[in-house]
């Protein structure tokens, strides 16, 4: 993850030590009574005043009205001004660019999506340019953006250059600096899962979960996993980690020559061209699904065979890094729909005896969603002073 937030945070960032924990929990928990604030994080009534006051004189806290003590007198929970900042995130797929215009806890206020006519970089810039000025105005949050997050598939770097980005046919693209001089503002660049992991840990399924994974599906195979209750980032993170991990001895090629591994088993194309070379003509996603979902022999084994290697792929997280939760999605995610029978009993298998059900949920998922976590990473920038 990379950016420049230089101009974006200027009242979290002076909130340091114990007085940005404070304001950390009301962003993510709140609006809470200051005796609950001071009951999580350790801290007496008389501190806890102390570090609140400057916090509400800058306005990172508010005080809200209409909530009652256990005793019955009246309280003024603190809370956060959700409308004094905007965010905003952008999702670059291969041939399209989806934004989303944000809260400071990531409520979506706009979003839209416009055609790459060409993956060409300058051009691409003009684009989400156009894209995001047209959703900022649309959300009246003309000045009160603080930052934007791109998301896609691939490594980026702190200098903020797209490393690779295969999708796109990108190689050491400097993305970051040509969109903030576009734009105007802050930009931040993130790997599309990582980003997604990072929503789902603030704002999301894996909210107060300090130990969970994240496996998508589509056009590749996507994973991250947080502890300790940081999302684990690193170099390696775009560039497909578990795609070539082995999943069936038996199964098709991948394009670099494996036999049976996650790329070949579980990818949007491996998945529509197995069903259309069987049927003789071109099937796209959603019809393999629909002729599944009603018997259709030939889908339904090509499903049920992908099912059970995405099953196995999420046994072996559950072994490796033991998550309490593990979060399936991606565009390709009807794979765990549909074949929801095979994922059960392959995860089942392969789950050690005596040991505890693994939590998994499986999340459905637009090309918005994703965008709303670039916006996140462009959040946890502001509030965090990451990579500043």
């Amino acid at each position: 993850m990379t950016t420049d937030a230089s101009a974006a945070v200027p009242a979290w960032a002076r909130a340091a030590g114990p007085a940005h924990d404070v304001a950390l929990t009301v962003l993510l928990e709140g609006p809470l009574p200051r005796s609950e604030i001071a009951r999580r994080l350790g801290l007496s009534a008389g501190t806890l005043t102390r570090l609140a006051r400057p916090l509400l004189e800058a306005g990172l806290l508010v005080e809200t009205e209409g909530a009652h003590a256990a005793s019955g007198h009246p309280t003024r929970p603190l809370d956060v001004d959700e409308s004094a900042h905007r965010f905003v995130g952008v999702k670059l797929t291969q041939h399209t660019a989806h934004v989303v215009v944000t809260t400071l806890r990531a409520r979506v206020l706009a979003s839209d999506e416009a055609l790459l006519l060409s993956p060409e970089p300058a051009r691409v810039v003009e684009a989400v340019a156009a894209l995001v000025s047209g959703a900022v105005a649309r959300a009246g949050a003309t000045g009160s953006v603080r930052a934007v997050g791109v998301s896609l598939g691939g490594s980026v770097t702190a200098a903020g250059s797209v490393v690779d980005a295969r999708f796109l046919g990108w190689s050491d693209v400097p993305l970051g600096p040509a969109l903030q001089e576009a734009l105007g503002l802050p930009v931040v660049l993130d790997n599309d899962v990582l980003s997604f992991a990072r929503a789902e840990q603030w704002f999301g399924a894996a909210r107060g979960c300090d130990h969970f994974a994240v496996v998508t599906v589509g056009e590749g195979v996507g994973y991250a996993y947080a502890v300790h209750g940081q999302v684990v980032d690193h170099p390696d993170a775009g560039v497909g980690t578990v795609g070539h991990l082995p999943l069936d001895p038996s199964g098709p090629l991948c394009p670099q020559g494996h036999t049976g591994c996650a790329d070949a088993m579980l990818s949007t194309a491996s998945i529509t061209t197995r069903a259309s070379v069987a049927h003789r003509r071109q099937l796209h996603r959603d019809e393999v699904y629909d002729l599944a979902e009603v018997g259709d022999p030939v889908c339904r084994r090509v499903v049920d065979d992908s099912a059970r290697a995405l099953g196995r792929l999420v046994a072996t997280v559950g072994a490796l890094v033991v998550p309490r939760k593990v979060i399936i999605s991606g565009d390709g995610v009807r794979l765990a729909e549909v074949g929801a029978t095979e994922l059960e009993a392959a995860l089942a298998a392969q789950r050690s005896p005596g040991t505890r059900p693994l939590d998994v949920e499986v999340q459905v998922t637009g090309f918005a969603e994703w965008a709303r976590g670039a916006a996140v990473t462009a959040i946890r920038t502001f509030v965090l002073g990451e990579g500043s």
